[in-house]
């Protein structure tokens, strides 16, 4: 584990804005310990002991093989992406002379959080170079853009009775000023520095501008965009990187699926066969044979890694106090009746154990019953895999606002637990 765990997450939140950029940075790092990028297209040659990465578009699945033949595997689940506000495929469109750009919602973000804020855009750009289709990462930090609000002078009831907001008309950034007479495709241009007519598809989303940082009086409280679900995804690459060379017979993995917060019914996604083809594709190079593959299986855990709602006292109706985890008291591990998170009292069980023998401070989390809960990876793995699988997170305030907060003290808990867990 690096010697400075949360400025380390700072810098992963800063290097991360979008699921393409986590999955180059995740394998930037592994590539410099030594582990070997693999392509699903091509034939793998794997050996006993080594480290290795693979790429799906937004996602990425690591792992470190045992020197023996594997008879069971610890699998860190998380996702990179988060709700945030897409650009459509036509983005650029000119309003009583100002340009605006079109947008959508990706998931469920808190609207009302990313205006009034500096923005900038980010994603990925496909583009033709020698008659194939490149990636090309994007930030354009060089031209910040922002939704503007109504003034409280035009709509004087807006904080005792919001105005609902047309996802439409009003999530549109400002783009500049100067947009008259100008063609949409031109500004397009002047943005990204792109031809239009060179540019085959794009991903781009609107990120807020501001830093990740620690704040509060002890400075004990991590601010960032994106920590749902990057904190996550941080704390299992550094459990990963960190963990001694696997025990005999187990394989140690962790895998950052995209699109969780969209349902993750994608070919990148928690639903696709992207983990089991991978565990099966282990198998065949160990000459598994098909029950012992199954049995594998059976003997594996996976550990799903999400944020969990910590108790808000200015909202305290919205929870069950008995079952509601708080910022700075330790690792939470979530229940759901309905298996919406896949803990049950087994799978569960394991992770209350190891904290008790690391003596890591944990609570546990179910929602007030009037109310659903969110969902995550986890159920989703458990049913595709058939793995035993645990939900587990931190307490969390302003989930899926343009800025959230978790306790620096906790996601150091999350860090020693989870290498712990593949060094079991």
């Amino acid at each position: 584990m690096t010697h400075d765990p949360l400025n380390d997450l700072l810098l992963f939140l800063t290097d991360s804005p979008t699921p393409w950029h986590a999955t180059q940075e995740i394998g930037n790092r592994l590539a410099q310990q030594d582990a070997t990028p693999l392509s699903e297209k091509e034939k793998w040659e794997l050996k006993p002991g080594a480290s290795y990465f693979v790429e799906r578009g937004g996602s990425l699945c690591a792992f470190t093989l045992p020197k023996d033949s594997p008879e069971k595997a610890t699998i860190l689940a998380t996702h990179t992406d988060s709700p945030a506000l897409k650009l459509k495929p036509n983005p650029i469109f000119i309003e009583n002379g100002l340009p605006f750009i079109h947008v959508e919602t990706y998931g469920s973000p808190i609207l009302s959080t990313w205006m009034n804020r500096d923005l900038v855009i980010a994603g990925r750009f496909l583009l033709s170079e020698n008659d194939t289709i490149i990636e090309q990462l994007v930030l354009l930090d060089h031209a910040p853009v922002m939704i503007p609000s109504l003034a409280i002078h035009l709509d004087r009831d807006v904080n005792d009775k919001p105005t609902k907001i047309d996802k439409q008309r009003h999530l549109c950034p400002l783009l500049g000023i100067k947009g008259k007479n100008k063609k949409p495709e031109k500004i397009f241009e002047e943005l990204t520095g792109i031809k239009h007519q060179d540019l085959l598809g794009a991903d781009l989303y609107l990120v807020p501008f501001e830093k990740p940082r620690l704040i509060g009086l002890h400075t004990d409280i991590i601010s960032s965009y994106r920590i749902d679900n990057l904190a996550s995804a941080h704390a299992s690459l550094l459990a990963l990187l960190g963990a001694k060379k696997c025990p005999k017979h187990t394989i140690q993995m962790a895998i950052f699926y995209n699109h969780e917060e969209i349902g993750s019914e994608t070919n990148e996604g928690a639903s696709s066969p992207f983990l089991d083809d991978i565990l099966k594709r282990i198998s065949l190079s160990y000459h598994i044979n098909e029950e012992d593959h199954l049995r594998m299986k059976n003997r594996s855990l996976c550990i799903s890694i999400d944020m969990a709602h910590a108790i808000h006292p200015n909202y305290i109706e919205k929870y069950d106090q008995d079952n509601a985890p708080e910022m700075g008291e330790g690792v939470v591990i979530k229940h759901n009746a309905n298996h919406r998170y896949a803990t049950s009292g087994m799978s569960g069980a394991h992770i209350t154990r190891l904290c008790q023998k690391l003596n890591i401070p944990y609570q546990t989390f179910a929602s007030e019953s009037n109310l659903p809960c969110g969902s995550t990876v986890g159920a989703i793995t458990a049913a595709r895999t058939g793995i035993e699988t645990v939900d587990i997170g931190l307490a969390q305030l302003s989930m899926h606002a343009a800025r959230e907060l978790i306790s620096a003290a906790d996601h150091l808990h999350l860090c020693r637990l989870l290498k712990s867990s593949l060094e079991s």
